[in-house]
């Protein structure tokens, strides 16, 4: 498995990139509420690419024909902007991805429209704190498989929950999807070890029922088979010349979340 060594200049660009996928997912979140409907929301992530000086990285891969991907209730990711409207009590998950200058950033968000309930509000908490336990776990010298194995603890010890799969984080950098696949689920220890200049994208997708998926007729979308409700979040993070991590897709560098691992990021980028 080759995984990609970026240099720090390297990584200073994917900062870019990063910065700009959370301008923009920023600016979809301030948007949703009843009534919008998700392709105006694709029209507002690609502006908003355009105007930061990047390219989407989603329109036109393997033909998907939308800036970003969003996914409504029981569908978790890949979903394509339409006419369809959101609703009251919706959960949306929006993914997104930019290029600058030939460097890739990819991020993504659940968020659940009022009137809200306490479960459904538990499993998106539960599924964004198990990214930030999978990204404290991958740090310079621990094994691939560390971080997936964290993430699918941490996830069953908060209740029942479906994760998924056949769905996972991945590599980034001068693609989007690089090696290495990294599950959400796993046995600790296995895998390269984890060392300066790669960089991974960390991304749990879980339901309220069972992890079991179907890829609709679109060849796209993938919803849960017992229409269970889900929920998706993702950062990119890279460990820095100096061995510390960084979280390119987040303003402050994952600085506070990862602070509460006892966990100390880059300066250097």
């Amino acid at each position: 498995m080759a995984i990609q060594i970026k240099t720090l200049d390297q990584l200073k660009t994917m900062r870019r990139a990063g910065l700009l996928v959370r301008s923009t997912l920023d600016l979809i979140k301030s948007q949703i509420k009843a009534g919008i409907t998700t392709s105006a929301l694709d029209a507002i992530a690609e502006a908003n690419i355009k105007r930061g000086g990047g390219t989407s990285n989603f329109k036109g891969y393997h033909g998907f024909p939308a800036t970003i991907c969003v996914s409504i209730n029981d569908e978790i990711v890949h979903g394509i902007p339409s006419e369809r409207m959101i609703m009251p009590g919706d959960i949306v998950s929006v993914d997104c991805g930019a290029i600058v200058d030939g460097w890739h950033g990819d991020a993504a968000f659940s968020v659940m429209v009022e009137p809200t309930n306490q479960d459904s509000l538990k499993m998106l908490n539960v599924c964004e704190e198990s990214m930030w336990v999978g990204i404290s776990t991958g740090a310079a010298g621990a094994k691939l498989s560390d971080i997936g194995h964290a993430i699918e603890n941490y996830v069953n010890s908060q209740g029942n929950y479906g994760i998924l799969r056949e769905y996972g984080g991945h590599g980034i950098g001068t693609a989007m999807h690089m090696e290495p696949h990294i599950l959400n689920y796993g046995k600790p220890g296995n895998g390269p070890k984890i060392e300066a200049g790669m960089v991974f994208a960390i991304e749990p997708m879980i339901t309220l029922g069972s992890e079991r998926t179907k890829v609709l007729e679109d060849n796209w979308t993938v919803v849960t088979v017992d229409k269970s409700h889900g929920a998706h979040f993702e950062n990119s993070y890279c460990i820095a010349p100096d061995g510390k991590p960084f979280v390119l897709t987040e303003v402050d560098g994952g600085k506070a979340n990862l602070a509460r691992f006892g966990i100390e990021i880059s300066n250097l980028i």
